[in-house]
C-alpha cells in the first residue's frame, strides 16, 4: 500500500469516526431528545426515547407520566455507561469498512 493510499484511508476515517465526548455532550443535553443515541448510529431506539420522554411530559398532568419520565431517566442514567462501547463498535466498523 503506497503512503498516499494509507494517508486518505486516515483521513477517511478520520472524516467517518465519532467523538465519545461529542456523544456525552448530546447525552447531557439533548439526551431527552435521544440526540446521543442517533449520533452512535442508534436511531431507532433515539426515536423511542425521545417518544418515552415526550409521552411522559405529556401524560404527567394525570400522573401516569411519572412513570414514563422515570423510566427514561433510569434509561438515560445507563446509556452514559454504554456510551463508550458504542463509540469504539462504531468506529471498528468504519475500520472493517475502509479496509474492505
Amino acid at each position: 500500500m503506497s503512503d498516499t493510499s494509507h494517508s486518505q484511508r486516515i483521513m477517511e476515517y478520520d472524516a467517518r469516526a465519532k467523538s465519545t465526548l461529542l456523544a456525552y455532550v448530546l447525552w447531557f443535553f439533548l439526551g431527552f431528545l435521544g440526540a446521543h443515541r442517533m449520533y452512535s448510529d442508534r436511531v431507532v431506539s433515539g426515536l423511542l426515547q425521545l417518544l418515552l420522554h415526550g409521552i411522559g411530559w405529556l401524560t404527567t398532568p394525570i400522573l401516569i407520566g411519572w412513570v414514563f419520565v422515570a423510566l427514561w431517566a433510569v434509561w438515560w442514567l445507563i446509556d452514559a455507561l454504554l456510551i463508550p462501547g458504542w463509540i469504539r463498535d462504531y468506529n471498528l466498523k468504519v475500520v472493517r469498512w475502509l479496509s474492505g
